[in-house]
């Protein structure tokens, strides 16, 4: 017989024969009968038992064993989905489980976050931990049909590289058939030169930060959302895509993710038509901070999220001009201030979410560029050579995957809607 999932019940009539498949969620022994609730990918769904036989079999099965039940219909409004399957028929599809590390029947998970990383394997099936990553798979739905619908072409760059991207510091090193190869920090000098083969790119792709940061707010490796767009006349230009990308996230999450915002109490943004923008100076007012600071804290990013939300009812604010000093190397001065370049970020409720930028995109100011910092232009010949060859101004951002969920989801850390993370600490499972 063909295999019914629970939430497909209440399309049968009481009195027809089904067969569920999943997990044995939680027993409920009572006086001659027992109720098991069978868990599967689409929710819960009761049987009842009261034959001998299969009561004493069913005792045996601890929670979380595979089984397949085959049974009849019944109406019951206090059912989940107001049915249930009666007179059944189990087969167990594994060895009973053993008792699981964590209580998945319980509404939230009580284990504290590093019991719940150890056994994620486990942990990661209660209904709550798998709701906070249906908001990233959905997400990533809405990212990619965003772009598609845009005509951008999805790439995918090598992870393994021989130079480091922004800072020979936090690179992880490995041997490259006897010789130093490095983990990527992100694809940004791939897409940049894919727009001129492509005009318009994205990737979906982990990058890799050896930054000994122990923070809740960031991973040694994580997903990176990157896009890069050509023949932009500023910054500007990718802000507005990056506007139309969020909101296409955001779109998706209440399409395909409903149940899990339900389940989360999760308050999904609304994105405005236009994103507040703040000048970094202007940003630097609203924080109170030294009109000489070269970043935002992140108790200035605070402040400007509040600011978001006070004047124009915005969790979304982008700050735009940081100086070029503090930005990386390829992102490009504002021509009539050197001093402030033509780049971005994203703050989403009051962390930062995207860092975008109109990039450099000519031979030259990139040699003259590498040089002034102290890198050997020789070293990035084989990325900067293709702007010999003409490639279009252009611009681009990345959004964090995970960053942008744990917000979404009120997290108070990252991990909670990581699937393994890996950090200063966690190399395992």
């Amino acid at each position: 017989m063909q295999r019914t999932l629970a939430r497909g019940l209440t399309g049968h009539e009481p009195g027809s024969t089904v067969t569920i498949q999943g997990w044995v969620h939680r027993r409920r022994a009572l006086s001659g009968v027992t109720f098991v609730v069978l868990r599967d990918r689409s929710g819960l769904a009761q049987v009842v038992v009261k034959d001998p036989t299969t009561l004493a079999a069913v005792a045996g099965y601890g929670e979380e064993t595979v089984v397949s039940v085959t049974g009849t219909v019944a109406a019951n409004a206090s059912a989940p989905g107001g049915v249930e399957v009666v007179h059944p028929v189990f087969e167990a599809l594994t060895d009973p489980a053993q008792t699981p590390p964590v209580e998945l029947w319980r509404p939230t998970l009580t284990a504290g976050l590093p019991s719940q990383l150890d056994h994620a394997g486990v942990s990661l099936r209660h209904p709550v931990r798998q709701a906070r990553w249906k908001l990233a798979a959905a997400s990533l739905r809405g990212f990619r049909d965003t772009l598609d619908a845009r005509d951008f072409t999805e790439v995918h760059t090598p992870k393994l590289v021989g130079s480091a991207t922004e800072s020979g510091a936090n690179v992880f090193e490995v041997d490259y058939f006897g010789r130093p190869a490095y983990l990527a920090q992100s694809p940004q000098l791939y897409k940049q030169v894919l727009v001129g083969v492509f005009e318009r790119v994205y990737e979906v792709g982990p990058v890799f930060r050896a930054e000994p940061h122990d923070t809740v707010r960031h991973l040694a490796e994580y997903v990176s959302l990157d896009v890069e767009l050509g023949f932009v006349r500023d910054h500007r230009d990718v802000v507005a895509v990056l506007r139309d990308v969020v909101a296409g996230m955001v779109a998706a999450v209440h399409e395909h993710a409903s149940e899990a915002v339900r389940l989360l109490g999760i308050d999904v943004p609304v994105v405005p038509a236009e994103l507040p923008v703040l000048h970094f100076r202007e940003a630097l007012e609203v924080a109170g901070a030294p009109a000489d600071e070269p970043d935002l804290s992140p108790a200035h990013e605070r402040a400007v999220g509040a600011w978001g939300l006070r004047e124009h009812g915005s969790d979304l604010v982008v700050v735009e001009g940081y100086p070029t000093a503090s930005r990386a190397f390829y992102s490009h001065p504002d021509p009539e201030d050197p001093h402030w370049s033509r780049s971005f970020d994203l703050i989403f409720r009051g962390v930062e979410l995207v860092s975008g930028a109109q990039r450099l995109h000519r031979h030259a100011d990139y040699v003259e560029t590498l040089a002034a910092r102290g890198h050997d232009p020789a070293a990035y010949t084989s990325y900067t050579d293709a702007f010999r060859y003409g490639v279009p101004p252009h611009g681009g951002f990345a959004i964090g995957l995970e960053r942008w969920v744990s917000r979404l989801a009120g997290a108070a850390n990252v991990r909670e809607v990581t699937l393994f993370p890996r950090d200063l600490h966690r190399l395992a499972p």
